[in-house]
């Protein structure tokens, strides 16, 4: 339902009531034509703010026919998406949102074992993939991020055209979140380098846009 405070919070009034900001910064960052039409498809005040997971984010998306290879790739319980886009040139958002620095951090919770062991093999499938060269085990510490980055590499590698779009809001006093971006970055620089991220396949798939949101309010 409709969030008090928090990354939630701001990106539902940025979805609901601000979606000419993040399609601005979208279109510049990806150099899309202005003309692009965006369709946003959650969290949407009219479909009481749902976020979508497992087959569900993938029927919403109109992906269907690929809900037996994601099954494959992750058991339930994956990635809850904060919000969903499409575009006229069928380019697909999937968006994470922080709002404050502690948000980062996430570690594998899974107890089953089958469904550890799943993830964790897609993990390592994924960081070998990418080019990833650390020893840092994905599924601890930076968790979140590293599962959500797997599964946009799942959909590009199925001819998909998704994009990992992360939205770092600024200001957001109630949850002492940082007032610049380059406070997010220092951070952002640990997260790449523990992951192994510095350059890597997947990169110019990868957005990162900094939201005032005083500029939400």
């Amino acid at each position: 339902m409709k969030a008090k405070k928090g990354s939630q919070k701001w990106v539902q009034k940025l979805i609901n009531e601000n979606v000419g900001t993040i399609n601005a910064l979208l279109k510049k960052s990806l150099n899309l034509p202005q003309d692009e039409k965006i369709d946003w498809l959650s969290p949407l005040e009219k479909d009481k703010y749902a976020e979508y997971h497992d087959e569900a984010f993938l029927e919403k998306l109109g992906l269907s026919a690929l809900v037996p290879e994601l099954k494959k790739f992750w058991p339930k319980g994956g990635p809850h998406w904060d919000c969903m886009g499409q575009s006229s040139s069928q380019k697909v958002f999937l968006v994470e949102a922080k709002s404050h620095i502690p948000e980062l951090i996430s570690s594998l919770r899974a107890t089953n074992p089958h469904s550890k062991r799943q993830i964790e093999n897609s993990l390592n499938r994924t960081k070998k993939e990418l080019g990833s060269k650390t020893d840092f085990d994905w599924s601890k510490t930076f968790y979140q991020y590293a599962n959500r980055l797997a599964h946009v590499h799942f959909l590009r590698q199925k001819h998909v055209s998704a994009y990992f779009v992360t939205v770092y809001f600024l200001n957001d006093s109630e949850m002492n979140g940082p007032k610049t971006s380059d406070e997010w970055k220092g951070t952002l620089r640990l997260l790449h380098g523990c992951l192994g991220l510095e350059e890597y396949i997947l990169s110019k798939f990868v957005v990162e846009l900094f939201i005032d949101v005083n500029y939400l309010k």
